[in-house]
């Protein structure tokens, strides 16, 4: 009995025992468990936070990029609004470069450098000034001989085929003023004349009527007002019949040796296609042109450009193949470029032509020209 009953307890015992193992299992289980449970929800909440840190600095970029694109587009539209009036402005055309055989079509005259011509677009004076100063001084070289192209032997035969040269040829008034001046030979003998019989003798040279009263005029105030003589100041030139700037600076230049500018069609076109002024009117640009050049310069300075309008530089084919100043020149390629085309249009000695005295001074003729043959000779 003693047995059995210790048994029981030593049963009991264990089974006690087994049972506190299981409890504590148990236990020590569900710590694990929440353990588990605690890491996980730990876990998700470092994640979270991550992805939230990850999305601000995503939206701080974009920030970033937002007010980057909104800089941009601010300087965008600055800069399009300060380029805008160059849209107005026609598209700047490619500079024309000039060949290497620019020149070769003009005897004596050394090749063109293969340049091309810059643009004058915000020249400032100085190098305005230098440029001009420079065509003119190219030009001297290539026009040495340059003269004015009226025949005359005096002031009074001067003023009158000046004023006869207007809406004509000076050939033309070369190859009239002949007659004229044999049958009248001083202001008093042309003051007197019958206007039908001088108009006759003018007819070659058109608007023959008109010019004859102011050859007439002009020599009756002559007779009148200055004994005969042709006035040396231009505020007296410009009181005769028929007689502007234009023709007292001729008289002035070439009869009496005062400097003076010669605005004709000619000037006036060359002065604005190498951009030394923008004026139309003849006055402003004698003035502005003058401003450029020393006063001592004019007149030749008149020659030179006259003389380049009549033999290259034409008005309406202007031979750029063939000029000596295309690399100074802002307007090179408005006329032909090729050498041998534009060797075609050459004029006068240039081109192998007599030229438009009858009477040419000496410096012409050595240098290879020709004189003009008499009215009705040719």
């Amino acid at each position: 009995m003693k047995k059995s009953s210790a048994s029981k307890e030593t049963a009991a015992s264990k089974k006690a025992v087994a049972g506190k193992k299981a409890v504590a299992g148990k236990k020590t289980a569900a710590k694990k468990a929440e353990g588990k449970k605690t890491a996980a929800t730990k876990t998700p909440e470092k994640g979270t936070a991550a992805k939230k840190a990850a999305a601000d600095k995503t939206v701080a970029k974009k920030a970033a990029a937002g007010k980057t694109v909104a800089k941009e587009t601010a300087a965008g539209r600055t800069s399009a609004k300060k380029t805008a009036p160059l849209k107005r402005q026609a598209p700047a055309k490619k500079p024309a470069v000039v060949p290497k055989k620019a020149a070769a079509a003009v005897k004596g005259v050394a090749p063109a450098k293969t340049v091309a011509p810059t643009s004058p677009r915000g020249e400032s004076r100085t190098a305005l000034v230098r440029r001009a100063r420079r065509i003119d001084r190219e030009l001297a070289e290539v026009y040495p001989y340059a003269h004015p192209e009226l025949d005359f032997e005096n002031p009074f035969q001067l003023v009158v085929a000046t004023v006869l040269s207007a809406q004509t040829t000076d050939l033309r008034v070369n190859q009239t003023t002949p007659t004229l001046f044999a049958k009248y030979p001083t202001p008093e003998d042309l003051a007197a004349a019958v206007p039908e019989e001088v108009e006759e003798i003018l007819r070659p040279t058109g608007f023959f009527r008109a010019k004859t009263k102011s050859v007439i005029g002009l020599s009756k105030a002559l007779t009148e007002d200055f004994g005969g003589e042709v006035p040396g100041r231009l505020e007296d030139l410009v009181k005769l019949p028929g007689v502007g700037r234009k023709t007292a600076f001729v008289v002035l230049g070439n009869a009496f040796g005062r400097p003076g500018i010669t605005v004709d069609t000619h000037f006036q076109r060359l002065v604005r296609r190498w951009r030394w002024t923008e004026e139309t009117d003849p006055d402003k640009i004698e003035a502005a042109v003058g401003a450029l050049f020393p006063k001592s310069d004019w007149t030749d300075l008149s020659h030179h450009v006259i003389w380049h309008g009549r033999r290259i530089c034409h008005a309406r084919k202007p031979a750029c193949g063939a000029c000596p100043i295309a690399p100074l020149c802002p307007a090179y390629g408005e006329g032909e470029t090729d050498p041998e085309k534009a060797k075609k249009l050459l004029k006068y000695e240039k081109g192998g032509f007599p030229g438009q005295r009858l009477k040419p001074p000496r410096a012409y003729l050595d240098a290879g020209g020709k004189p003009a043959l008499p009215l009705g000779a040719g």
